[in-house]
């Protein structure tokens, strides 16, 4: 099993050797872990955020033991690789403060994504998730602009438009049914942000952990689990998870547990998804996971949507993937004329 992708070139130079029939299989397998995964993870995360029958108002801590669970597993895998060396391939893990001091700022970063996240989908609807969380394309394009002086062409600015019209026609429908969360929503616009600034943060920050994608989770964990601790004695959580009806119920910590284990297991079937597809490929999976996603939550929950608010729901959708084809577009453009990139940016570059 291997977990580091080590062997991914020499694993790609066999995949090219299968059977079309083979290889169309693994992807489909592959494809379908990844969406039960992030599906699963959200309808999980929901039920212990805000169900009625738990009643359970402590999101930080639901937030931090998932990360306590993430830690475990990453030290456990690595233990296991080291006495086992061939039935896991896994990064030798070892916490070093100088490292972990090295990783802060991102971990900050992290930690606001995670709980943003999170509480998002306490205040909102499973159907608004997605739209609530849509603008990560947006603040991707505006920070790297800001932060990397880096420009976006003008078709890709247009499917950052068509972004923004769905999100704001999707907060509007939600007001017309009397359904919107404000708080939901601000939360979901500041996870966005957190997302992309995660994103660009993370490549300045990959040399410390020498590139490993897993140490990096490791420390990230450790982190998050070492600042949630006075986070949620401030907030007064511990009180409030003291008085909770279900603390001693095996069913309460399972379903912890089984959301700390989505949580670990949704970063290694992303991989694996880009790994046996492309990163193109898996962005429009995405995309068509979260359509999937709205669709299940809105017939789940039994609720009844305008035709306005379907279509808020598609102009994020589509804008993503056209985002996402342009971007790609782009790159193929760059790598078959690299003397045509600067020529690009003076034309059309915003």
């Amino acid at each position: 099993m291997a977990l580091t992708g080590a062997s991914a070139v020499s694993e790609e130079a066999e995949s090219g050797n299968k059977p079309f029939l083979l290889r169309a299989l693994q992807i489909a397998l592959v494809v379908s872990l990844y969406w039960v995964t992030s599906i699963s993870m959200v309808f999980l995360n929901k039920y212990l955020l805000d169900s009625p029958s738990l009643q359970l108002d402590t999101p930080i801590f639901v937030t931090f033991y998932q990360c306590l669970v993430t830690s475990l597993l990453c030290k456990g895998l690595s233990t296991l690789a080291t006495c086992c060396p061939g039935m896991v391939d896994f990064p030798t893990l070892n916490l070093d403060l100088k490292v972990a001091r090295s990783v802060l700022p991102l971990s900050v970063v992290f930690i606001g994504m995670i709980t943003f996240n999170n509480l998002c989908l306490k205040y909102v609807g499973v159907p608004f998730y997605n739209v609530g969380r849509s603008l990560t394309t947006v603040f991707n394009v505006l920070l790297s602009y800001l932060l990397l002086k880096q420009t976006t062409s003008f078709y890709a600015l247009l499917t950052c438009g068509v972004i923004i019209g769905g999100f704001w026609l999707g907060i509007d429908q939600e007001g017309a049914e009397g359904t919107l969360s404000l708080t939901g929503t601000i939360f979901g616009v500041l996870a966005s942000l957190c997302v992309s600034l995660n994103a660009i943060y993370t490549k300045k920050v990959l040399p410390a952990v020498d590139h490993s994608i897993w140490r990096l989770t490791f420390y990230n964990n450790v982190n998050a689990c070492v600042l949630f601790l006075p986070l949620m004695i401030v907030l007064g959580e511990l009180r409030a998870l003291l008085a909770f009806a279900h603390l001693s119920s095996a069913h309460f910590w399972l379903m912890m547990t089984l959301g700390g284990l989505f949580g670990f297991a949704i970063g290694y079937v992303t991989g694996l998804q880009i790994k046996f597809t492309s990163p193109l490929t898996h962005n429009v999976s995405g995309t068509a996971k979260a359509c999937a996603q709205t669709v299940l939550a809105v017939l789940y929950y039994e609720e009844i949507k305008s035709f306005l608010w379907w279509t808020s729901n598609l102009m994020v959708l589509g804008g993503s993937s056209a985002y996402t084809w342009v971007r790609g577009w782009e790159m193929q453009k760059t790598q078959e004329d690299p003397s045509s990139k600067d020529g690009e940016k003076s034309a059309i570059g915003v």
